[in-house]
């Protein structure tokens, strides 16, 4: 930072999905908050606010989403009894979501350049979702100067 007014803006952002896995671009939500803010130079801070629920940066190509749903479904799939996973012998259903998450992660930073988000070629801010249709939150936390 140059030595300029530290500001900051937080926002939260909500969404439901109809399916219980689904991928959603949030670029355009995040660039609204980085914009509103009016940070020129900083960071910019994207997290799921949910355990099975991710925030990451990858290209926007459905090929790339449809390999994750199936890498991701044979790493962990889904199985609702107890008999797979010792966390479903507490009354969840949703093991498999939580280990979804980890994999794919829980926030992505990134930097905010003469007032937008510095990505490199095809980068862009998706929110995973591994457990849904409910409402769940993201956390849009900018600041600098």
């Amino acid at each position: 930072m140059t030595g300029g007014k530290v500001k900051s803006a937080t926002k939260r952002l909500t969404f439901t999905t109809i399916e219980r896995v689904d991928f959603i671009n949030i670029t355009s939500d995040v660039e609204e908050v980085v914009r509103s803010s009016a940070v020129r130079e900083g960071l910019c801070l994207v997290n799921a606010m949910h355990i099975t629920a991710s925030v990451f940066v990858n290209d926007d190509e459905s090929g790339l989403h449809a390999d994750y749903r199936q890498w991701l479904e044979q790493l962990a799939p889904f199985d609702a009894s107890p008999t797979r996973y010792a966390h479903n012998r507490t009354g969840e259903d949703n093991a498999d979501a939580h280990m979804k998450r980890q994999i794919m992660g829980r926030e992505v930073v990134v930097a905010i350049t003469a007032g937008k988000l510095d990505f490199g070629p095809w980068e862009q801010i998706f929110y995973g979702e591994f457990d849904g249709r409910r409402p769940k939150r993201v956390l849009v936390k900018v600041i600098g100067e």
